[in-house]
């Protein structure tokens, strides 16, 4: 009888590793860019991204902030893989999933149907000028 009363104990010790997860960024997805502010101009669609992690173990619901932060790496890790280097939140995260729009902003090699080929390459060395954006009085 006195093993019946640590068996609930027994179980939670063995659920509550489930109920944390770690997801890392790996070296790519590190380098992609989140728009916070929504401001993709002058970028290319490259993609949707869907991802979803474990929000609720039983009757244990998982920090909104932790599952919101591992779904933004998730997508930020398969993002890099189409690749592309920026993504913003198409919508707000629901039953531990979430969609984002994956971008090409900057000097990312692009995909598409098979070929390869660079983004906006930059202008040849000693081709550029500045100019000062206001003339000092």
């Amino acid at each position: 009888m006195r093993n019946s009363a640590f068996l609930p104990l027994l179980i939670g010790v063995a659920v509550l590793p489930a109920a944390c997860t770690w997801v890392n960024p790996s070296p790519s997805g590190d380098s992609v860019r989140v728009a916070y502010d929504g401001n993709v101009s002058g970028c290319r669609d490259a993609g949707t991204v869907g991802v979803s992690v474990t929000d609720k173990v039983a009757f244990y619901h998982r920090s909104e902030l932790k599952v919101r932060d591992e779904l933004e790496t998730l997508a930020r890790n398969e993002a890099a893989t189409l690749p592309a280097d920026t993504i913003k939140a198409l919508d707000e995260p629901k039953d531990g999933a979430q969609h984002f729009r994956a971008y090409v902003c900057g000097r990312t090699i692009l995909r598409e149907r098979g070929a390869v080929r660079e983004a906006t390459p930059p202008p040849p060395p000693g081709d550029t000028q500045t100019f000062p954006a206001k003339e000092h009085r």
